[in-house]
Order: structure tokens, then sequence, then C-alpha cells
């Protein structure tokens, strides 16, 4: 049983106090000037400073949201964030690779290239692999969507489909989104912008997870979704809909939060319930893409309030997943602003994650790792 509720408040506060950006080797607080030189090195990653059991992922830049961006491939051209990539997490999500419109390109082709490469990177630094995403109304290919099929020819695209991803990396991917954002805010299903939803009904959505599992019966299954970080409309739709599925012995295993957050508001008071409300229902939870995106004054940098912000959010998304039992896998939606999809998408928005452009450490880093680094204790 893990209940680390009562370290939120103490890293709160520890939180104003961090370092605003450690600019050097010297800076960094894991470093060097300690009373006990040694009191952190062990413990210098967030991977290592994480309790037992408890996986700390990133999502791995590449792929279909960053054609708008001007920058190569990271993941294949960018050796210092390999180099992070490897040494500070224990798990990673392609953000962008294994969504239809990249893995599937076309009606007869799949295109396996970087997701092979990044599950055989993750099998090299030891880390675990969340697969994204099987089942979505968004970034499908145009074949896809304009295409003229029949509901027998598109139920059976879909069941290929998820047979060829899932029992391609069988054994090698730990969970799996099934089913990406399927409800809208107010906790309708999205019958119009979803083509299977659409075309096949809401039928379909329990056979996606059935074939998922046929196809890798090790893999646990999730529901993923944004706006579910608290208990709303939409968080009441998923308890009813996961509660039906379950009775029909449907194989879903977890249910995750996104946790796109931005400082514009307060952070979800009603996260740690809501994961909760689901960990009771007998899931498992998580978080999976985590970032805190803010608005950048004219210089285009952050002000010290808006870094010590933005690292509370952190913590406080942490705090909410470690104190629930179920809640052992933590992710973060990219870790360096470099190759940030917040700019593109939230103009004037920016620096969401808990690197800058050139890998320094923001606060945000330092309060994810003394967090966790709390929680191992305990």
């Amino acid at each position: 049983m893990r209940h680390f509720r009562f370290i939120t408040a103490a890293f709160t506060a520890a939180a104003l106090t961090l370092p605003l950006v450690a600019t050097s080797a010297s800076a960094d607080p894991s470093r060097g000037h300690q009373s006990s030189p040694h009191a952190h090195a062990r413990y210098d990653r967030l991977r290592q400073a994480a309790p037992d059991g408890f996986v700390v992922g990133t999502a791995v830049a590449g792929g279909g949201h960053h054609l708008e961006q001007d920058y190569p491939d990271p993941f294949t051209s960018d050796k210092e964030y390999r180099k992070v990539l490897g040494q500070q997490f224990s798990s990673v999500s392609p953000e962008n690779q294994m969504k239809w419109e990249y893995i599937h390109p076309e009606q007869n082709r799949y295109n396996f290239a970087m997701a092979d490469d990044i599950v055989d990177f993750a099998e090299r630094h030891h880390q675990v692999v969340r697969g994204h995403t099987l089942l979505w109304h968004s970034q499908n290919p145009t074949w896809l969507e304009e295409g003229d099929f029949s509901d027998t020819e598109l139920r059976t695209i879909l069941r290929k489909h998820i047979k060829t991803v899932v029992g391609r990396y069988a054994g090698r991917i730990q969970q799996w989104d099934v089913a990406n954002e399927i409800f809208d805010e107010a906790g309708n299903l999205r019958t119009e912008e979803n083509i299977w939803i659409r075309e096949l009904g809401p039928g379909i959505i329990a056979d996606a997870f059935r074939w998922a599992h046929e196809a890798d019966p090790k893999a646990k299954l999730f529901f993923n979704d944004y706006g579910v970080e608290d208990v709303n409309a939409k968080t009441d739709a998923y308890y009813e809909l996961i509660k039906g599925l379950r009775k029909q012995r449907v194989p879903v295993h977890g249910f995750s939060s996104q946790a796109h957050l931005s400082t514009r508001y307060g952070f979800p008071g009603g996260l740690e319930d809501s994961l909760r409300r689901f960990d009771e229902l007998g899931l498992e939870t998580a978080i999976t893409e985590l970032d805190v995106r803010m608005d950048l004054p004219e210089s285009g940098e952050p002000t010290g309030a808006q870094l010590r912000q933005q690292a509370d959010y952190y913590q406080q998304a942490l705090s909410a997943c470690l104190a629930v039992d179920g809640c052992d896998s933590f992710t973060i939606w990219g870790f360096t602003d470099k190759y940030s999809w917040v700019p593109v998408f939230f103009e004037g928005e920016g620096s969401a994650t808990v690197m800058t452009g050139e890998f320094v450490r923001k606060p945000a880093f330092f309060a994810l790792r003394s967090a966790l680094q709390e929680a191992r204790k305990h």
C-alpha cells in the first residue's frame, strides 16, 4: 500500500525555494556543493529516484505533430536528446510514431521503422513502453477518413490494424492506449468525429479491447483522455462505460489522465480523487501526457514566479498519482522545450516541459525528483 498524500504540502512549499534554472553543473543542487555530496548522487536521475515499481516516463518526440516545426527528427539526429532520454526515464511513449497516419500511411502498407527504433531503444535502456494509440478520432490517414468502405470492410480494417500493430510488439509493450479521447467535454461519445464510433457504433470500443488482448494477452489496456483531471461529466461517462464493459468481461485494465495543464487555470484539485475513483473500480491508473504550459512574456522567457508555479503543478500531479495505490505509471509529454508540441498548438504559450531547449533543468525537474526521492523513503 502506498500513501504519499502527506508529502504534498511539504513539496509544494519546497518548490517555491528551488533554483530557478540550473545553468551549469555547479548550479544543479544534485552536484558538488551539497553538504553531503553523495546524498543525491545515487538518485540524481528521475528513474533512479522513483520508488520500486513506479515508472517515470516521457513521450519520444517525432512524427506527425511536428511537421510544422523545422527540425530533423530528434530521436535519430540529436545525441544529447537520446542521452537524456535513456538516462532519466524508465518508460517511453511514442508521441506520434504509433498513431495511424504515421504507422499505417497507406491501406496496404505499414511504416514500423520509427516505432521499431523506439522499442529497441527502450529494451537497450531497460525501459518499458506505452503504446499510443489504436482507436482515435484524430491523426488518421486520408485513405481511411475519405475512403468508401462498407461497415464490414471498416471493421476488418480496424481489427487487422490492431492485431498487426499490437501483435508485432507482443511482450514488448507494457501498456496500450486502446481507446483515446472517445468522449467530449459534456460526456457524450464522439459519434460524429470518431470514424469508428460513427460508422460502427459504440460496440466497436469493446471489440477493440478484445482484439488488442487477443494480440497480446500480457499488455495492460487503457482508456486515455484529457480533461479528466477531476470528477466531472467526462469522467462520469468513462466510469459508467468501463463499469459496464467489465461486467461483460471486456479486458479493460486501466484508465489514464493525460494532464495537459496550463498556468492560466488553477491546478485541478480533484485529480487524486478522480484517479482513486477508477482505482476503486479495480483499474490501474496513470498520468500519461503531463505538461504545464504558460503565457510567455515578450522576451519569450518565463519569469521566476512562472517557473515556480509550473514546478508546483508538476509536483502536485505527481503527488496525486503517488497517493493512489494503483497509479504506478507517470509520464511527462516530452522533457525539453526544444521539441515541445505546445508552441505549435497554443499561440503565445510555451516553456511547458521540465528542461529548456538547451536541456537545462528547470525547477519542475527538481520538484519531481525531490518528490520521488521522498516517496522512495516511504
